[in-house]
C-alpha cells in the first residue's frame, strides 16, 4: 500500500512508521523532519509545516493514496485542512482521536466505542470529540473515507507512564524513587488503568489500513492487561530495583493544588481518576488475530533500560520535587489537627 503518515516519528507512530517500513509498504511521512535521521532509509520524507498547504501540495504533486494517516491533528482547523487537501487522493483517512474522549465516569466501566464521548474537564479532548464529529459529518454527507482511532494510555521505551508528574516528564517521580521518597500516588491507587506498548498497537493499527470494515467507522486499540494505580507504581519501582513508598492524596486536592503548567484537572479528574476498562472486541472482529503481547512490567523495565542508557532523558524537576514535598507536608499536618 502507498500510505501517508502526518507525523510518523511520535510515541505511537514511530512504531507504525517502523512495522510499515519493514513490511515494504509505499511510506510517506509528512512532518517537520525534527526526528529525520531516526526515519528508516526506505521512507520518503515530505519535510515541510503541514499549514503550508501550498507547499504541501507542491511537494505531494499528483500522488493517490491508499491511506492518509493524522497523528497531529487537535482541532478541527486542522482537520478542515486535511479535507481539503487529500479530499479524492485517499482511499482511507485515518484520524487519531483519543481515549479520554470517552464521557468518565460512564455508566459501565467496560468502555467500548458505543461509549458516550464527554469530557467537560479537558479542552484537548473536547477538541477531539469536535473533530470526530466534523470527521463523520464528512462521511456521511459526502463519502470522505474516514477511520477513527481511540489509543488509550500508549508508551513507549522513551519515557514511563506515570499519573502524577510534572510539565518535564516521569523521570522526576523515578528519581523520588530512587532517593527513598515518598512518591505521589492519585486516590487510593486502587483504580485500574490499561496501558499499551506501542508495539503492540502498531499492530492493531497496521490491520486496519486498506480494511473496507473500517470505513466510517471508530476503534479503540489497547491490551486486555488492567492494573491499579499501585500496581503500575509497584511494576516501575521493581524495574528500579527499589522499594516503593506510596503516598495517596485525593485527585480533586490535588488538581486544586497543581501548579501552573501541571494539567492535574484533565489529566486526573478528566481521565485517570476512575476505573476505565476497554472491551476491543470490534478490533478483534476487523483485525482477526491481534492480542497485545507486552505486559507492563516487561514494557516498564524497557522503559527504565532505555532512561539509565539516555542520561539526554533523565530530565530533573526540581520544582516538582519540592510541590511534591509540599504537598506530602500539607497532608501530615492536617491529620495532626484533627
Amino acid at each position: 500500500m502507498k500510505i501517508l503518515i502526518i507525523g510518523g516519528t511520535g510515541t505511537i507512530s514511530s512504531a507504525i512508521t517502523r512495522q510499515l517500513a519493514a513490511s515494504g509498504h509505499d511510506l510517506w511521512l509528512l512532518n517537520r523532519g525534527t526526528r529525520k535521521d531516526e526515519v528508516p532509509a526506505n521512507v520518503r520524507q515530505v519535510i515541510t509545516d503541514i499549514d503550508d498547504e501550498a507547499e504541501v501540495l507542491r511537494q505531494i504533486g499528483n500522488e493517490q493514496f491508499d491511506a492518509v494517516c493524522e497523528f497531529i491533528g487537535f482541532v478541527t482547523a486542522q482537520v478542515e485542512r486535511d479535507i481539503r487537501l487529500f479530499k479524492g487522493r485517499t482511499r482511507q483517512y485515518v484520524y487519531i482521536s483519543s481515549a479520554s474522549a470517552y464521557n468518565k465516569p460512564a455508566a459501565s466501566h467496560m468502555i467500548t466505542e458505543g461509549t458516550s464521548l464527554a469530557n467537560p474537564y479537558w479542552e484537548y479532548s473536547r477538541n477531539k470529540i469536535a473533530c470526530e464529529e466534523l470527521l463523520m459529518h464528512e462521511y456521511r454527507e459526502n463519502g470522505f473515507p474516514v477511520t477513527i482511532i481511540r489509543p488509550s494510555h500508549t508508551y513507549c521505551e522513551r519515557a514511563v507512564p506515570l499519573s502524577v508528574h510534572g510539565p518535564k516528564g516521569s523521570w522526576p517521580v523515578l528519581k523520588r524513587m530512587m532517593e527513598g521518597k515518598r512518591v505521589l500516588v492519585h486516590g487510593d491507587g486502587s483504580s485500574l488503568w490499561t496501558l499499551t506498548w506501542n508495539e503492540d498497537f502498531a499492530r492493531g493499527f497496521i490491520g486496519l489500513l486498506g480494511n473496507p470494515k473500517a470505513i466510517g467507522e471508530a476503534f479503540q486499540i489497547m491490551s486486555d492487561e488492567s492494573l491499579s494505580w499501585t500496581q503500575i507504581y509497584q511494576c516501575t519501582a521493581n524495574a528500579l530495583g527499589v522499594a516503593f513508598h506510596p503516598y495517596y492524596v485525593a485527585s480533586d486536592f490535588l488538581a486544586e493544588v497543581a501548579p501552573e503548567g501541571y494539567d492535574l484537572t484533565g489529566n486526573l479528574i478528566g481521565d485517570k481518576t476512575v476505573t476505565v476498562v476497554f472491551d476491543c472486541s470490534k478490533l478483534k472482529r476487523a483485525v482477526p488475530g491481534f492480542k497485545a503481547t507486552t505486559r507492563f512490567d516487561e514494557g516498564v523495565r524497557r522503559c527504565v533500560a532505555y532512561l539509565m542508557e539516555h542520561p539526554e532523558l533523565q530530565v530533573e524537576d526540581p520544582e516538582f520535587d519540592a510541590w511534591c514535598d509540599r504537598v506530602i507536608e500539607a497532608q501530615e499536618k492536617a491529620k495532626e489537627l484533627i
